[in-house]
C-alpha cells in the first residue's frame, strides 16, 4: 500500500512533531496517506482538500477499515495533527487549513456511526470483520490491510522506532500442511514448474539462446508452444530464470540445476524449486503473469487472502478485493472484471497455486504449502497447525465439534481412519465419548457408522454403557449382527440423542433441519412419551422441534412436552 511519497511523508511529519512537541500518531495519518493514495488519486501532501477527509472519513474507512465505532476519535485526531502539519508546512495556506477543521468537525460526530454501520461494509471486510469479530477487543484498534485481514496495529513511538508497515503487522494464521511427498508430487505435476522445466532442456537440447537482453525468442516460445504443449511459454521461461533453472550470460545457455525430467528429482529439490516458483509468482516481478492487470497487480494479496481464509473464497469476495483498482469504465466495465478475473483464475490454477470451479476459488494443498515457504523466507511467523491425522480420537472428536469445513473435515476423517484399523478406530472414538456431551457423541457415532463389520467388537465393548448402549444396539443391526432388540424406552432414548447432536447445527443451518424435520417428524405418541426420557437435553430437543415441526399441532406438542420436561427437572 505505501509509495514512497508516503514514506517521505511520515518522515516529515515525524520530525515537524518532534520539534514542535506535537505528539504525532504516525500510524493512524500513514493510514489516511496511503488509503487517500490508493483510492483518492492523491499524489502528494498538497493534493489533501476537504473532501479527502470526508470521502477517506465517511465512506472509504467504514468500507475498508475493521475498527471498533470508539476508535473513530483517533482516527479524527490525527486528521487535525495533519491539517496542522499541512498549515505549517507550507502544504496550505490559513483559508485551507480553516476550511479542512470545519469539515472534519462535521465529519467527527458522524463517523462512529458510519464505523458500525455494516450496509456500509464491502464484502470482504464483512467476512473478514466476521472471521476476526472475537479479535475486536475494545479499545485495540484493528485495520484492514491491503489483502483484507483483520490486523492489530502495533504500537509506534514517537521517534519511529519499532515503526513497522510490513504485513508481519497482521499475525499469518495457523495453516493445515499436506505431507512433503503429496506436496511434491502436487508440485512435480503442477503447470508452471512443470513447463519451466520442460522448456529449458527443449532450448538446450536444441541449442537455442534467448535475445540479447535474455528474453525468450518469439519464434521459439511458438514453437515450444507448439512441439512441448506449452500454454504459456514465456512466463516459464520467465520462472525458469527466476528460480535458476536457467542462466543466461552473453549468448551462453546454461541450466545450472540440471535438466532431469521432474520425476526423477528427489522431494527436497522439487519443493525447493516450486518455492521458488510461487515466489516468482507472488514477489511482485513485472511479468505478465494472467495477462489481466488488476490481478497482476495484486498476485501477492490475493494468494495472501486466499492463505488467511483456509477455506474456499466466493470468486465475488476476490472481485470486489479488485473493483477498486479497476480502470474500466462504462456498462460494459462490470462484465469486462468478470470476464478478466475468470481468465486470471483459470491461468494460476494453470500455474499450480490455485484451484476453482467458477464459484469459489482456494488454495491448492501445494500452493498453500510453496505460500507459507514465502512467508517464513521473508521472516513472517507462519505457524502450521497441527494434523488431526496424527492425534488421537478426542482430539479429532473436539475439532469436529467446533466447526470445521465439510470439505477440510472429509479430509480429515479420511486420512485419520485411514491410519488406523476399523476396530481400533471404534473402540478410539466410543472410548472418547464415554461419559461426555451429546454433540461429541454424534461425531463419534457418525464416524463409527462409516466402518464395517471389522469394527464390531469395539461396539460391542460399549453394551454396558448407558449412553451409547441404544447406538451401539442399532449399529449391530444395521450390520445384520447378533444383537439384543433396543427397548421402547432405549429406542426414545436413541432419538432424543441424536436430536440432541442436531442442536449445535441449528444455527448454522435452521433450513436443513426443519427440511430434515419434516421428512422424519416423530408421531404425536413419540412426542408425548419423549418429555419422560432421562436425557440431560431432552427439554432442549422438544424445543427444537417446536421451533422446526411444520405441523403446528405437532410443533404446539413439543413445546408443552418441552415444559413438562423443565417441570419434571430434566434439563
Amino acid at each position: 500500500m505505501s509509495i514512497e511519497w508516503v514514506n517521505g511523508a511520515i518522515e516529515e511529519i515525524r520530525a515537524w512533531g518532534r520539534s514542535n512537541g506535537v505528539v504525532v500518531d504516525a500510524d493512524e495519518i500513514r493510514l489516511l496517506c496511503d488509503y487517500a493514495s490508493d483510492y483518492l488519486d492523491v499524489k502528494e501532501l498538497a493534493d489533501f482538500a476537504p473532501v479527502t477527509f470526508e470521502r477517506l472519513l465517511l465512506d472509504i474507512y467504514p468500507r475498508k477499515v475493521i475498527a471498533p465505532p470508539e476508535s473513530a476519535a483517533e482516527t479524527v485526531a490525527a486528521s487535525r495533527t495533519l491539517v496542522d502539519f499541512l498549515l505549517d508546512s507550507g502544504e496550505i495556506g490559513t483559508k485551507m487549513a480553516a476550511r479542512m477543521r470545519a469539515k472534519i468537525d462535521e465529519i467527527a460526530p458522524e463517523m462512529p456511526a458510519a464505523l458500525a454501520d455494516t450496509t456500509k461494509f464491502g464484502m470482504a471486510k464483512s467476512m473478514f470483520g466476521a472471521m476476526g469479530a472475537d479479535a475486536l477487543e475494545a479499545g485495540t484498534p484493528y485495520v484492514a490491510t491491503d489483502d483484507l485481514v483483520a490486523a492489530p496495529r502495533r504500537p509506534r513511538s514517537d521517534d519511529g522506532a519499532g515503526d513497522c508497515d510490513c504485513p508481519a503487522c497482521a499475525p499469518l494464521p495457523a495453516v493445515r500442511l499436506a505431507p512433503p511427498q503429496e506436496v511434491a508430487q502436487g508440485a512435480r505435476e503442477a503447470g508452471l514448474l512443470r513447463e519451466a522445466q520442460l522448456l529449458v532442456a527443449w532450448m538446450l537440447e536444441g541449442g537455442r539462446v534467448p535475445t540479447v537482453k535474455g528474453t525468450l525468442r518469439v519464434r521459439d516460445a511458438a514453437r515450444a508452444a507448439r512441439e512441448l504443449g506449452l500454454t504459456a511459454p514465456a512466463l516459464a521461461w520467465d520462472a525458469a530464470l527466476a528460480i535458476g533453472l536457467a542462466e543466461v550470460s552473453g549468448r551462453a545457455l546454461t541450466a545450472p540445476r540440471g535438466t532431469e525430467p521432474l520425476p526423477d528429482r528427489d522431494d527436497e529439490t522439487v519443493l525447493d524449486l516450486w518455492a521458488g516458483v510461487v515466489a516468482f509468482l507472488t514477489g511482485g516481478s513485472e511479468a505478465d503473469v494472467t495477462g489481466f492487470a488488476p490481478v497482476d497487480r495484486e498476485l501477492y494479496g490475493v494468494h495472501d487472502m486466499l492463505y488467511r481464509a483456509q477455506a474456499p473464497l466466493e470468486v465475488a469476495a476476490l472481485r470486489e478485493y479488485l473493483e477498486d483498482t479497476w480502470a474500466g469504465d462504462g456498462p460494459q466495465a462490470g462484465e469486462e472484471l468478470d470476464a478478466g478475473l475468470a481468465a486470471a483464475l483459470d491461468v494460476l490454477a494453470r500455474c499450480g497455486t490455485v484451484e476453482h470451479d467458477g464459484e469459489a476459488v482456494r488454495l491448492t494443498a501445494h500452493g498453500r504449502w510453496g505460500l507459507r515457504e514465502v512467508f517464513t523466507r521473508m521472516g513472517l511467523a507462519a505457524p502450521v497447525a497441527p494434523d488431526p491425522a496424527e492425534g488421537d480420537a478426542a482430539a479429532l472428536v473436539a475439532l469436529l465439534v467446533e466447526g470445521h469445513p465439510a470439505w477440510l473435515a472429509e479430509q480429515d476423517i479420511a486420512a485419520w481412519l485411514g491410519r488406523r484399523e476399523p476396530e481400533e478406530a471404534a473402540g478410539e472414538l466410543l472410548a472418547a465419548v464415554q461419559g461426555g456431551e451429546a454433540a461429541a457423541r454424534g461425531v463419534a457415532l457418525t464416524i463409527v457408522d462409516r466402518l464395517g463389520p471389522e469394527a464390531a467388537p469395539a461396539v460391542r465393548d460399549v453394551l454396558d454403557d448407558p449412553c451409547l448402549r441404544p447406538h451401539a444396539l442399532v449399529w449391530l443391526a444395521s450390520h445384520d449382527m447378533e444383537a439384543p432388540a433396543p427397548t421402547p424406552r432405549e429406542a426414545l432414548w436413541a432419538g432424543v440423542d441424536t436430536l440432541a447432536f442436531a442442536l449445535a447445527r441449528e444455527a448454522d443451518d435452521p433450513d436443513e433441519i426443519a427440511r430434515s424435520l419434516a421428512q422424519s417428524a416423530p408421531s404425536a405418541q413419540v412426542i408425548e412419551d419423549m418429555w419422560q426420557v432421562d436425557h440431560p437435553d431432552v427439554a432442549e430437543v422438544l424445543d427444537l422441534l417446536g421451533r422446526h415441526l411444520p405441523d403446528r399441532a405437532l410443533a404446539k406438542a413439543a413445546r408443552k412436552a418441552a415444559f413438562k420436561a423443565r417441570s419434571r427437572g430434566i434439563h
